[in-house]
């Protein structure tokens, strides 16, 4: 999509399509607070289903993190699980809300093994009231290759974000900055054979990149950087991984290239969240698809710090990830 109207900052129509989806993501980080996180929520309507998450990334290195799989159906507004979502300007000003449960993660690692993670660990009471204003137009730019389906509707916009976050008695004010994702269409968590999200944003600049690898090397990629007063749209991004002993991404270095100028930011993993989904093309115990959700700290090349994250999803085949070349 290259042509967006407000109607497309609210929902669809559903797509006859058995996995359509259409998904709200935000990311905020405040700084001073040392709080960040992610918020989503997915409407599956064919299917009867959605997919709630809620990871916050706390000062501590600890993770809060809940996950639900509410039932949902077409229509309505968009909410599950205790999680809404309003659009109250259409690429303006959006009020993401919050309210429910979730597990006190001392190691985000855990999550390896969630049915033991999240059985073992203390659940406490949380709540989210964040207020989303616009810093830069939105970005609209599809990944899907031949014969995939994964985000043929798909936008990407910084975000000022102000609000209060609420663990147990303990309430933050959140003055801070981030990004939001809105993509609507048949999704398979299958699709691709690999892809690096990186992102951050900051009071003076802020990026986004998506890099899709295939198994025969014809490679995707895209993304844009703001640099305080334009969007720049990028037409090559270059990502280099450094990883832990569990093959997570600890720092990553990625570059973007416009057409007249070119930026490398270089950003270290706080706290890395391994998440998973079950995949219906093998037997084996080991094969998965597997997503590293990391908060990361960016330095861009002038100095500045910028917030945000480095999501990593490989398809895993005989336990080894698809996409360790990048």
């Amino acid at each position: 999509m290259t042509n967006m109207n407000p109607a497309d900052d609210g929902t669809h129509e559903v797509g006859s399509e058995p996995n359509w989806n259409e998904s709200m993501y935000v990311q905020f980080h405040d700084p001073n607070a040392g709080l960040g996180g992610f918020l989503r929520l997915a409407k599956r309507p064919n299917e009867g289903r959605g997919e709630r998450t809620v990871c916050l990334y706390l000062p501590d290195g600890s993770v809060a993190f809940g996950y639900s799989r509410p039932s949902v159906s077409a229509g309505g507004a968009f909410e599950g699980a205790g999680l809404l979502v309003e659009v109250l300007e259409p690429f303006e000003h959006l009020r993401v809300s919050f309210g429910g449960a979730v597990n006190l993660l001392p190691e985000p690692a855990a999550l390896v093994d969630p049915k033991a993670a999240l059985s073992s660990t203390a659940v406490t009471g949380c709540a989210v009231a964040l207020d989303l204003r616009a810093v830069t137009p939105p970005y609209a730019e599809s990944f899907d290759g031949a014969g995939q389906s994964f985000a043929p509707n798909h936008y990407e916009q910084l975000m000022a974000v102000s609000g209060v976050l609420t663990l147990g008695e303990t309430s933050t004010d959140i003055n801070g900055f981030g990004l939001r994702d809105h993509s609507w269409g048949p999704r398979s968590w299958q699709a691709p054979h690999f892809y690096r999200w990186v992102h951050g944003s900051s009071r003076e600049v802020g990026f986004m990149g998506a890099y899709f690898g295939d198994p025969d090397g014809a490679d995707r990629f895209g993304g844009f950087v703001w640099d305080g007063g334009a969007l720049h749209r990028c037409e090559e991004v270059e990502v280099s991984t450094e990883r832990d002993v569990d093959s997570a991404p600890r720092s990553v270095t990625v570059t973007l290239t416009a057409p007249q100028r070119r930026w490398t930011f270089h950003g270290e993993a706080k706290a890395v969240v391994p998440l998973r989904h079950r995949r219906g093309d093998s037997d084996s115990a080991t094969d998965a698809t597997r997503i590293a959700e990391a908060a990361m700290v960016w330095k861009a090349e002038d100095g500045t710090t910028l917030h945000g994250m480095a999501e990593y999803l490989d398809q895993v085949y005989d336990g080894e990830l698809a996409g360790l070349r990048i």
